[in-house]
């Protein structure tokens, strides 16, 4: 299939590369990729993306190798973006390259490691995770001689930058549109149902909550018993049917309220949907409020639980003595975080630094 035939499937108010607004550094377009198909693999050949695979997401890796990683994440949330991105007409190869880079700014240890970087950054600019996935695309990546960063296109940069869930709050930014592409709008969602889900199987496996837990909660308790569950003897099949099953279900339910409220809305270019702060792109209220129940749940009995709470402070008392040693002794960094001293400061660079680390390299420079 030719381009131009592609693009033509295209609804009128997807992003399309051949309009962009383009890169911060022009180059040459690509004989037969797209710009936002070499934004994708940009990001799938940084060196971030690489160390995604030894960030904790939930549980860290070394705990159990069949739990999820930052990286296996970001792999499940494009998958689930670009699902809804070709029921909706829109552009899957900027949804795959928003969903794949919208974690690149984590720091080790998940979300611990980021409570204890901005705890320690509170008086240097703080800490958060979105913006550092901006600080990676646009400085630190540095495949090309001629500029620094991956050079992405502006509707890529916008759809991280505007990246948000209930734990994530993005802070103001320098985009001047009050709203990302729909494709940035649907990796929030795709996000969303991703971390629940898998959260949910991992939970389930690494048994800090139960059956027994969860049969309490409407969209488990929906699903268990729409599927017969209790007649599924071997509990990893049963556990991950069910989680299936209310996956299949979110994302159903995300594309049919996306359907009403684009219908509703009626865009007819990309500049009406960034124009427009409603976000277009979610589930319906009803089920909004179902996953909602369960988030909840996840945060008392899982996030906020006794194991993960004892890893918290673990993960603040190794990050501050990382801090603390590399602020008195910055020599101890490799030369390249060093260069950026002069420009970001001491401390930043220091944060910078620790932010790249995956969790076993930490460790590794904590006992060195």
């Amino acid at each position: 299939m030719k381009s131009s035939e592609q693009l033509s499937l295209l609804a009128t108010y997807a992003a399309r590369a051949e309009t962009s607004q383009g890169r911060e550094f022009p180059q040459k377009k690509h004989p037969y990729r797209s710009g936002f198909d070499r934004d994708r693999d940009r990001i799938i050949h940084s060196s971030a993306f690489r160390r995604l695979e030894g960030k904790t997401q939930v549980f860290t890796p070394s705990r159990d190798d069949n739990f999820r990683t930052r990286l296996t994440h970001s792999i499940e949330v494009a998958q689930i973006g670009r699902t809804i991105a070709k029921v909706l007409r829109l552009n899957e190869s900027l949804t795959e390259a928003i969903c794949l880079a919208h974690d690149l700014g984590h720091s080790p240890f998940g979300h611990c490691g980021e409570t204890a970087l901005a705890k320690i950054m509170k008086n240097d600019g703080g800490f958060e995770h979105n913006k550092q996935t901006m600080r990676i695309v646009e400085i630190f990546e540095k495949p090309y001689p001629e500029f620094r960063g991956l050079n992405l296109l502006y509707e890529t940069r916008i759809g991280l930058s505007r990246h948000y869930s209930p734990y994530d709050k993005p802070e103001a930014d320098n985009f001047k549109e009050k709203n990302a592409s729909l494709e940035g709008q649907i990796a929030n969602v795709a996000d969303r149902i991703a971390y629940n889900c898998h959260d949910v199987e991992d939970g389930l496996r690494s048994r800090i909550i139960s059956h027994d837990d969860l049969s309490k909660i409407e969209i488990y308790r929906r699903a268990y018993d729409e599927i017969g569950a209790d007649k599924i003897g071997d509990s990893y099949v049963r556990n991950n049917r069910v989680v299936k099953t209310i996956m299949n279900r979110l994302i159903g339910n995300a594309i049919k309220e996306s359907e009403l409220r684009i219908k509703s809305f009626s865009p007819k270019s990309l500049r009406d949907v960034m124009d427009n702060q409603k976000q277009l792109i979610d589930l319906d209220k009803g089920l909004d409020s179902e996953l909602r129940e369960l988030e909840s749940f996840l945060l008392r009995e899982m996030y906020l639980g006794k194991e993960i709470s004892l890893a918290t402070s673990k993960v603040e008392d190794w990050l501050s003595t990382l801090f603390e040693r590399f602020t008195h002794k910055s020599d101890l960094m490799p030369g390249y975080y060093r260069s950026f001293i002069d420009e970001f400061g001491l401390s930043r660079a220091v944060c910078d630094y620790i932010a790249g680390m995956t969790d076993s390299y930490c460790l590794k420079i904590l006992d060195s």
